[in-house]
């Protein structure tokens, strides 16, 4: 609900507040007065798209501040979250339009954005006039009024979920064929080349253990003679004969020597364990290089198949068994490809049906609420005085989408065997005022939390007509927040609050102004809309009576 709209500097305004309540309130004043300068106002601060220059001619700035309540559960909520801005129970919009033309836009004294002010406006207020192609005139919302009409969110979230499987069904059917399109088309390639692998099995660290083996085999021949002098100088006939000799001499000595010769003939067997040991790893050596020449060109066959197959492939040799796997599974893939996509053509067709089944039953849904909303507008027709208009809802199959195959057209025959119509194609100025106020009506239900704003809906209509609009607006805006620009009596007859807009010239200066009216107040205006510039005691006892009999 708006709680208020402050205005300073805006157009012909140089102060204005508004302290707004629920219920009907009413703006009045003489054509030109300004009345429409407070709507544009308030489209300001909601960041609508319209006039380029609002800054008072000789202010530097002009600003506009609306303070809204928000309910526990309303919208704006989840959208200030988003945002990253301020959440609470009052909702304070700001925003200051320079005279070089800079705009700058505040949330809760938050700095934002207008594309910010306009998905708050969408949730907090709904503009209706006779031009309403943001509302109920636009055939596009139409399905949308009836889905909120009939309360179908929990059918259209089935259809959603529904359209989504079947969207993300065709999605891997269509990935799965071109994956199995793309391996066909590789088919031989892949056989051969898993063949290839299969035959020659590689195995991780093979090519470094062969290339060392190859390296070791191409060197036997020079090595092997220094291994084999080495071997010779470390045997018995080397150093080992002589070091033996010498501790067999000590041993003998020691039995005279006593202790003394003990450490030497502890270190002489500790070198002597120490030269076996190496006289046996230089044997082994001597063996490892004792090789069959077939056994080296075995070695370098099988180096160079894998490191042939691996630069073919663009990979490491030590890679080759992860892409052997790889083709393994291609194949294996491939293999099975009909039989999986047979399954995804069932998953597919499954999908399809149950989004089928959704869109139906909300068509059904669709339907049933359309009938409702025909026989509401008849009752809200007939005390507007538009009992022989014929209003239908009509629903024709369209392109399936997320939220069903129906398309949605409010349509109206003015008069008994007339061809039907879009609204705004069809009735005349006044008679699509009272369509748009019925059909509001009956839709207001399923607007909580909106503050509705009627632009002159009244124009065009007068007498029993127009106190028939009146009565709706009243009822419209019980319970709701409801705020009317108008110049019909009848209407302003019923205002919960009134106030009136002004012009005025001082010391030149061109001004709008506006006042809260209090009861004699009202009746001196009503009087005026009544009879004119010149009022008459007649005109202030109607005032009252149309004040008294609302």
């Amino acid at each position: 609900m708006l709680l208020s709209l402050d205005i300073r500097d805006i157009a012909l305004i140089d102060r204005a507040a508004l302290t707004l309540r629920p219920g009907l309130n009413v703006l009045t004043g003489e054509t030109g007065a300004g009345k429409s300068i407070l709507l544009d106002a308030l489209g300001f601060v909601l960041g609508w798209r319209g006039r380029a220059e609002m800054v008072r001619p000789g202010a530097s700035e002009g600003e506009v501040v609306a303070v809204f309540a928000l309910t526990p559960d309303h919208p704006a909520r989840a959208i200030l979250a988003e945002a990253g801005l301020p959440v609470s129970d009052e909702l304070i919009l700001r925003r200051v339009n320079s005279s070089d033309g800079r705009k700058s836009a505040y949330v809760n004294d938050r700095r934002t954005s207008g594309e910010v002010l306009r998905a708050l406006s969408d949730v907090l207020v709904e503009l209706h006039g006779q031009q309403d192609d943001r509302g109920l005139l636009n055939p596009r919302g139409h399905r949308q009024l009836l889905d909120d009409f009939a309360g179908n969110a929990g059918l259209i979230a089935a259809t959603r979920s529904a359209w989504g499987a079947v969207a993300a069904a065709r999605k891997a059917l269509v990935e799965a064929e071109t994956r199995l399109d793309a391996e066909r088309a590789e088919e031989d390639f892949l056989r051969h080349a898993a063949a290839e692998l299969e035959e020659l099995a590689p195995e991780a660290g093979e090519d470094a253990e062969l290339d060392a083996r190859r390296r070791l085999m191409q060197g036997a021949a020079r090595i092997g003679e220094d291994i084999t002098r080495a071997h010779q100088a470390l045997g018995n006939e080397g150093a080992e004969g002589p070091m033996i000799d010498a501790l067999r001499w000590l041993e003998g000595a020691a039995g005279e020597a006593g202790e003394v010769l003990t450490p030497a003939i502890d270190a002489l067997g500790r070198a002597l364990d120490e030269l076996g040991q190496a006289e046996q790893a230089v044997s082994r050596a001597l063996e490892e290089l004792i090789f069959d020449p077939r056994e080296l060109e075995r070695v370098e066959e099988r180096l160079f198949a894998i490191r042939g197959l691996a630069r073919k492939h663009s990979v490491a040799p030590d890679e080759l068994p992860a892409l052997a796997e790889e083709f393994s599974a291609r194949l294996a893939a491939l293999d099975g490809g009909a039989g999986n996509l047979a399954a995804l053509k069932a998953g597919l067709t499954e999908a399809e049906q149950a989004y089928e089944a959704a869109a139906a039953a909300l068509t059904s849904a669709r339907t049933k609420a359309a009938r409702k909303l025909d026989k509401a507008m008849a009752r809200e027709l007939a005390p507007l005085k538009m009992e022989r208009a014929v209003f239908s809802t009509e629903i024709a199959a369209a392109e399936p989408g997320p939220e069903g195959a129906d398309a949605v057209t409010f349509t109206v025959a003015t008069n008994p065997g007339a061809p039907a119509g879009a609204l705004n194609k069809i009735a005349s100025g006044g008679e699509l005022s009272r369509f748009l106020l019925a059909l509001k009506v009956c839709l207001t239900g399923r607007s909580e939390g909106l503050t509705m704003i009627f632009d002159e809906i009244d124009r065009g209509v007068g007498g029993a007509t127009a106190d028939a609009v009146g009565r709706r607006l009243e009822v419209l805006a019980a319970g709701s927040q409801v705020l009317v620009v108008t110049h019909s009596p009848q209407v302003a007859a019923r205002a919960a609050h009134h106030w009136r807009v002004e012009k005025r010239v001082e010391s030149g200066v061109t001004r709008s102004l506006v006042t809260v009216l209090e009861q004699s107040d009202r009746i001196t205006e009503i009087a005026r809309m009544l009879a004119g510039d010149r009022i008459t005691d007649a005109a202030r006892a109607a005032a009252t009576e149309l004040i008294q009999s609302s």
